[in-house]
């Protein structure tokens, strides 16, 4: 009766066994925790490669801010020259505009004198073609 009795009363280490044999019984195994030491160091060692990262990542951000920044000043000096450029070009435009004005009265002169050069070549022709026709008219006249 003792060998009925003693599977009923199994040790913990007996029931692992019988469990290994039957794979429909799942057994749980007790966590246990690493010692504190190694704790403490895995803790250092995560903290230490954390702050290289962070260090890392804020150096590459700063980088990024200087470079912002001296992209924004070689902007700055390109749209000061391009101000000034402006400013010259204004400058120039204002002269050019001052000198055509002060050729104005010239210019309306010359196109006035155009004009009555035109009217002059005009008047040229009618007077060349009236004395072709008055130097045939006298010819005729002379042949009789």
């Amino acid at each position: 009766m003792m060998a009925t009795a003693a599977p009923a009363e199994e040790s913990p280490e007996a029931r692992r066994q019988s469990s290994k044999q039957d794979p429909a019984i799942e057994t749980a195994e007790e966590a246990t925790e690493p010692a504190e030491t190694d704790i403490n160091e895995l803790c250092k060692d995560m903290f230490s490669k954390m702050a290289i990262y962070l260090t890392g990542e804020l150096t590459a951000t700063s980088e990024d801010y200087k470079l912002l920044e001296n992209m924004n000043k070689l902007t700055s000096l390109k749209y000061l020259e391009m101000k000034d450029i402006a400013i010259n070009i204004s400058r120039n435009l204002k002269d050019l505009n001052q000198k055509y004005a002060g050729l104005q009265p010239y210019l309306e002169q010359i196109n006035l004198i155009e004009e009555q050069v035109a009217a002059l070549e005009q008047a040229a022709y009618k007077l060349d073609a009236y004395s072709k026709k008055l130097e045939a008219k006298y010819k005729k006249l002379e042949k009789r």
